[in-house]
């Protein structure tokens, strides 16, 4: 592995070159409702905040210092608690959401470039953390957190299949392996972590080694009685009005079928109405933006930021937006959010490592298992980036979103629940 090579290569080169063309500005200097003028200067923006948020992580975990550079902040007063979790849950989030830019493939100018970079330091981190050798090794089985963010890493791997695991070598992948099958001693919780386990299996049916059908039966058939209508699944029996469809449920839902439907015909069956209710929360979600682009900050998680965007994101990679919601107006509501959220005072700490807020620093509104790490799962919001520039998500011009049209006076269809599903 080229570590020094690698680390020497600055991501600010990329960001002046950017400027230098007249793409963009700095995050900084862009008013955080001003819509872009184009789908090229969104897409540029998208790969300047995924570079600024990912360049700390990755740049430290390609030279095994993770650990020892990522700050902890636990707001509760658990620091000590929270480091056995945090850099596996900064690692594996992180990479969950910037797996399909990773696995797009090479082209050419500044971005090709950057995305070769983090694709290589992406697999410099996947060796340090599973090497039980290296001071960076990952905390996989102690404790029940690890279940979550081995489900994160595992998704990474099953959206960049050839960048994230075909291209490891041998001891990486058997390191890999092994790290996910420990994970198995935890016992989730009966919540959206059934489906942490099952994504686990769907990685491990990817790589070729034995996966259990039982956990994937169990987490797939038991959400599936959790289901309460229009889109919605409880998080578990009880119904609560929080982010964790989007968060995990959902996405990890289609991606586990996606996978598992390669090697076994078993849970085919659940795919059809998995996609239609996929499909109505996206819209759903869509519809929470406002013209301002705000979002209601309901329920727990809320230090994940615009990774509550981790559906409507999954969709609009799937291609598969509902009807009335086209990929235009979804890339301009995210843009506008992402704008809003990324240039609060105290996103950032000094050294560029995201801090625990919604809208800024706001340790007050964290639960007890937020620490630095978790924030990550705002980079859930990015999957589109792993659509190629021509696709009508990027090509297309700018158009308002629903709340933005419905707001200005603008006759919109009505909207309507999904029924008998």
């Amino acid at each position: 592995m080229k570590t020094k090579r690698f680390a020497e290569i600055d991501r600010r080169q990329f960001l002046r070159g950017s400027m230098a063309l007249g793409a963009i500005s700095p995050i900084t200097a862009i008013p955080a409702i001003q819509p872009s003028p184009s789908g090229a200067d969104d897409r540029q923006y998208w790969v300047e905040v995924l570079a600024k948020v990912a360049e700390p992580v990755l740049r430290s975990a390609s030279q095994r210092r993770l650990k020892a550079d990522l700050p902890v902040e636990a707001p509760h007063g658990n620091a000590a608690d929270r480091r056995q979790f945090t850099h596996l849950e900064a690692l594996g989030r992180l990479l969950s959401g910037i797996a399909p830019w990773l696995e797009s493939g090479p082209d050419g100018g500044a971005e090709g470039k950057l995305r070769n970079q983090y694709a290589e330091w992406s697999r410099m981190a996947v060796q340090s953390g599973t090497d039980p050798a290296s001071p960076d090794h990952l905390n996989f089985n102690q404790g029940s957190q690890p279940i979550v963010d081995t489900a994160f890493l595992a998704l990474a791997i099953v959206r960049a299949p050839n960048q994230l695991w075909h291209k490891l070598d041998p001891p990486t992948q058997r390191n890999v392996i092994a790290a996910l099958e420990s994970s198995r001693q935890i016992q989730p919780n009966y919540s959206n972590w059934l489906m942490f386990s099952a994504m686990v299996e769907a990685a491990l049916s990817l790589m070729g080694v034995w996966w259990d059908p039982m956990r994937v039966d169990y987490a797939v058939r038991t959400a599936d009685t959790w289901y309460k209508g229009d889109g919605v699944y409880g998080d578990g029996p009880p119904f609560h009005w929080d982010y964790y469809n989007s968060f995990a449920l959902q996405p990890m839902q289609l991606n586990i079928l996606d996978n598992i439907s390669k090697v076994s015909s078993a849970w085919n069956s659940f795919q059809p109405a998995m996609m239609v209710r996929a499909q109505r929360y996206a819209a759903i979600q869509e519809r929470l933006i406002s013209p301002e682009g705000t979002f209601p900050p309901i329920g727990r998680s809320l230090c994940y930021r615009f990774g509550a965007f981790h559906l409507l994101a999954e969709i609009s990679l799937r291609r598969k937006l509902p009807e009335g919601v086209s990929p235009e107006q979804v890339r301009s509501a995210l843009t506008v959010v992402m704008r809003r959220m990324m240039q609060a005072p105290g996103t950032f700490d000094e050294q560029g490592w995201l801090r625990v807020g919604f809208q800024g620093h706001q340790p007050s509104i964290a639960e007890s298992y937020i620490s630095t790490g978790s924030c990550y799962l705002c980079s859930a919001a990015w999957l589109p980036l792993g659509l190629p520039a021509s696709d009508p998500f990027w090509s297309g011009a700018a158009m308002p979103w629903t709340s933005k049209r419905v707001w200005s006076g603008e006759q919109v269809s009505a909207d309507h629940a999904i029924s008998g599903d």
